[in-house]
């Protein structure tokens, strides 16, 4: 995987992201199938991207029973995907079952593809936390607890807001990766998103990949907007360098 910066494709319509990814003609990204476009076109979708040459995180935060996620995980390495991701409250059995599927579905002498667990979502507030989710404590507790669990279960890092991963990277080590959605350009709308960082505030944190959809796919000039995110995230690399 050579970019730090995941494009979310998250696009019902093939044609409309086809039409986004001919804005980068034969550029190499690393883009994330979710749940919006693979439930749509299926694994053909991911075939289609890989062949094109592109790094492909499979979003699909899958959270079952750790005998269905060993078996989907299996299945899912066979479409060559980079990266892949489970909800890490699901527990160490299920997420040490995922870990299993991967390596089992993973054909011989390929290596088998990174595997995040999601703390807690960008869109989850302190609110929501405590008064929907029951859960006590504070979010930064929360998502430091359930990275911990990750890593000693044998994920290979986490998703979490740009904000916690300081404290993810001094529990869990500086080779724990740290996948950071809620990315927002300056003046961007933050959407449904709470807890949501600049490109450059992300990199100073220490997120290893940050995830960017509508900052980029929503914007009047897509390929304008993208560049902008890279010159933003290299420039802040070479500032904390």
């Amino acid at each position: 995987m050579e970019s730090s910066i995941i494009l979310a494709l998250d696009f019902s319509r093939k044609d409309e992201l086809d039409d986004f990814l001919a804005l980068f003609e034969r550029e190499k990204l690393f883009v994330k199938v979710g749940m919006e476009a693979y439930y749509q076109h299926g694994p053909k979708l991911v075939d289609e991207l890989k062949q094109q040459g592109h790094d492909v995180f499979l979003d699909l935060k899958l959270h079952d029973i750790p005998n269905t996620v060993q078996k989907a995980m299996k299945g899912l390495a066979g479409l060559g995907v980079d990266l892949i991701n489970v909800h890490a409250s699901g527990g160490s059995r299920m997420m040490k079952a995922a870990i299993e599927g991967l390596e089992s579905g993973t054909s011989s002498g390929q290596k088998r593809p990174l595997c995040i667990g999601v703390t807690q979502l960008t869109s989850t507030s302190e609110e929501m936390l405590r008064k929907e989710l029951q859960i006590t404590g504070n979010m930064k507790n929360s998502v430091v607890s359930l990275a911990n669990l990750a890593r000693e279960s044998g994920l290979d890092g986490v998703v979490s807001s740009a904000l916690e991963v300081p404290m993810i990277k001094e529990a869990c080590g500086d080779r724990f990766l740290t996948v950071t959605p809620g990315i927002r350009l300056e003046g961007d709308m933050a959407g449904d998103q709470n807890r949501v960082c600049s490109p450059k505030k992300a990199r100073s944190l220490g997120s290893d990949f940050i995830v960017v959809g509508r900052s980029v796919t929503g914007a009047k000039n897509p390929l304008a907007a993208y560049n902008i995110l890279k010159s933003e995230w290299r420039n802040s690399y070479e500032i904390n360098r």
